[in-house]
């Protein structure tokens, strides 16, 4: 599988779909995940436990890629996140209305599979629409 479709098919599956059981074909044994929400992750059950999380508090999780390149064993990507706010996010409680922040990934690859992914999101404007959804609610 190319790079670009790898990541693709990251997002589709594993958040998107939250089809966990991809993350044995799609990420290394020692995978490596830093993301804006939360500390470095290492291994693939760790950064599952962060997919649960995310999902269970963001309904409809979607991660939207917006543009993507590749060179080597490296692919950046730029998207948009997007849920409905069903549980306490962000020290925000549920609003039941739909989060949506841009943000980066940078991705490196071993051997077909995905090793490292750090992510970079917009959270002050994130936690902005949730304070403002809270006061509107």
């Amino acid at each position: 599988m190319t790079t670009p479709n790898l990541v693709g098919a990251f997002y589709e599956r594993t958040w998107n779909a939250g089809e966990l059981g991809a993350a044995s074909e799609l990420l290394t044994t020692d995978f490596s995940f830093r993301g804006s929400l939360g500390d470095e992750l290492r291994g693939r059950e760790a950064f599952l436990d962060d997919v649960r999380v995310v999902r269970a508090t963001l309904a409809d999780d979607r991660c939207e890629i917006l543009d993507r390149v590749a060179e080597g064993d490296r692919a950046f990507a730029r998207m948009r996140f997007s849920g409905r706010h069903v549980g306490v996010f962000r020290g925000s409680a549920p609003t039941g209305r739909e989060a949506r922040w841009p943000g980066a990934a940078l991705f490196r690859f071993r051997d077909e599979s995905i090793a490292e992914l750090r992510v970079l999101g917009d959270l002050a404007g994130l936690d902005a629409r949730l304070r403002s959804d809270a006061d509107a609610g």
